[in-house]
């Protein structure tokens, strides 16, 4: 099956827009000062595993669990929406010790990176993918790559940012994305609650 560059293009930009790691800057660094630092390479490592293993057994493992997607992504919600609340009222809700690694995987790897919209975004593309016998399903994974590319280097770069930002800069970047975390908090809950009130 020839590459199609403009699939794979459009596979890459959307996981990059529901990712949002330069979005949740603000709040890696919050993060970052709170531990005495990230290790970018586990991150990056813990999210991209994350990604591949529900590309490949997503469905079936929320299935045996008894856990359908839209309660997946309530759930990851409400954890993003307590992040954005964090993040605007200065209230300290994530309190790791530093250097313990719970941080590297709860909030940042899952569900700051690699949260439930990446995850169901990755099942629901797989999905597409399945019915239409034009499409390479594996395309997706390349496009995990790239955006885990992505995520290492911004990772690697938090001093870089934090230093041109400032710590003025920095406080006001960090109240805007609060609101826009709880923002897409509220938009995920609302798509996907409805459908579990009965």
């Amino acid at each position: 099956m020839p590459f199609n560059t403009q699939e794979f293009l459009t596979l890459t930009f959307t996981l990059f827009a529901v990712i949002d790691v330069v979005g949740s800057v603000p709040m890696l660094i919050s993060i970052k000062q709170k531990m005495g630092g990230i290790n970018a390479w586990k991150v990056t490592l813990i999210s991209g595993a994350l990604m591949v293993l529900f590309f490949f057994i997503g469905k079936p493992f929320l299935n045996v669990l008894g856990v359908d997607i839209r309660s997946f992504a309530v759930a990851g919600s409400i954890v993003i929406f307590i992040l954005g609340l964090e993040m605007v009222l200065g209230i300290e809700f994530f309190k790791p010790e530093k250097g313990t690694p719970s941080g590297t995987i709860v909030p940042i790897a899952f569900p700051l990176i690699a949260g439930s919209g990446t995850l169901t975004t990755i099942m629901s593309l797989k999905a597409t993918f399945e019915k239409s016998p034009t499409k390479n399903e594996y395309m997706i994974l390349l496009a995990i790559l790239v955006n885990l590319i992505v995520i290492y280097l911004v990772l690697r770069s938090l001093n870089v940012i934090e230093r041109v930002l400032g710590k003025a800069g920095l406080l006001a970047v960090r109240k805007f994305f609060g609101v826009i975390l709880l923002a897409i908090a509220v938009k995920v809950f609302s798509q996907n609650a409805s459908g579990l009130i009965k």
